[in-house]
């Protein structure tokens, strides 16, 4: 695992962090579909290099809870602000009809921080869950969910709904939580989040996600697998950060493929369920194979 120290930054973007842009009938039959109902996906609205693979998966990332966040990560480009308690109830049903427009076999849902929502938006979260089981029980369906403070009450009303994976991402190494996070967010509450979803509801799995290239150490990344499976997270994910803008935090170095397959190893070495690991990997990237995963091992789903 030396390479990962002595790699000297590379700032120029590299060749493997180029991809095609996603086209096909099928694509743009869907495109048009949710456009003609007014729906959208994260995968679009962020730009995601890995929209087509994804669709081509019937797998989709939907933000629900507006557009604006009360959070304002350094690493983020999603709008900040004050929705002053403005909810769009109607996003419950139409999470559902997307899930049909879409013919999907696994959505995820996640959404802005919410912290002007008494609740954080835990309810809104679990009613959008609640009704893709009842109008698409088929579907498998993941959340990437706010910390909701780290206030159990909320954590457990996400919790009863019953999604197959439950996602608090940890973003970076413990030194970088600040700045990288939001004040409000911390290190320590992700890990108490992803410690109370495994131990009141042990059939979930838990996940999270780290970025790479923001200047942490090997040693730092090795702790942080290690705090995670102390609270015995299923599932961790690695992919290159990527500067939205000027404004945001710059890249130290971009990691090479080969990296990425060295922290895989490292992980599945200290116990992790799943790992996705590469330049381009993102939160839900390779969601669905997890499933494939599973089912390869004879688990029913």
């Amino acid at each position: 695992m030396d390479s990962l120290d002595k790699t000297t930054p590379v700032l120029r973007k590299p060749d493997w962090l180029k991809v095609k842009l996603p086209g096909g009938d099928n694509f743009k039959e869907v495109r048009e579909n949710l456009r003609a109902k007014g729906l959208y996906t994260v995968c679009e609205e962020a730009g995601c290099p890995n929209i087509g693979e994804c669709w081509a998966q019937k797998t989709a990332t939907v933000m629900i809870l507006g557009d604006t966040c009360t959070r304002a990560c350094k690493f983020c480009d999603v709008k900040t602000g004050n929705p002053k308690g403005f909810i769009n109830h109607n996003e419950v049903l139409e999470t559902a009809n997307m899930v049909g427009i879409m013919g999907l076999k696994y959505i995820v849902i996640t959404s802005v921080d919410r912290d002007d929502l008494q609740d954080f938006g835990a309810n809104h979260f679990a009613n959008v869950v609640s009704k893709i089981h009842e109008v698409h029980p088929e579907v498998i369906v993941e959340v990437l969910i706010p910390d909701f403070c780290g206030i159990e009450e909320h954590m457990h009303t996400l919790g009863t709904s019953n999604p197959f994976v439950i996602a608090q991402n940890l973003e970076t190494v413990k030194r970088l939580t600040h700045p990288v996070r939001d004040r409000r967010a911390s290190y320590e509450t992700t890990l108490h989040c992803l410690d109370f979803y495994k131990k009141n509801y042990p059939h979930i799995t838990t996940k999270t996600s780290l970025m790479v290239g923001l200047g942490e150490e090997i040693s730092e990344i090795r702790e942080a697998l290690f705090d995670l499976r102390a609270v015995d997270c299923d599932i961790v994910t690695f992919g290159q950060y990527l500067q939205p803008t000027n404004r945001h935090l710059k890249i130290e170095r971009y990691y090479h493929p080969d990296e990425f397959n060295e922290l895989k190893e490292i992980a599945y070495s200290m116990g992790f369920k799943f790992v996705a690991s590469g330049p381009l990997v993102r939160s839900s990237y390779k969601a669905y194979d997890y499933l494939t995963h599973l089912r390869s091992q004879g688990v029913k789903i």
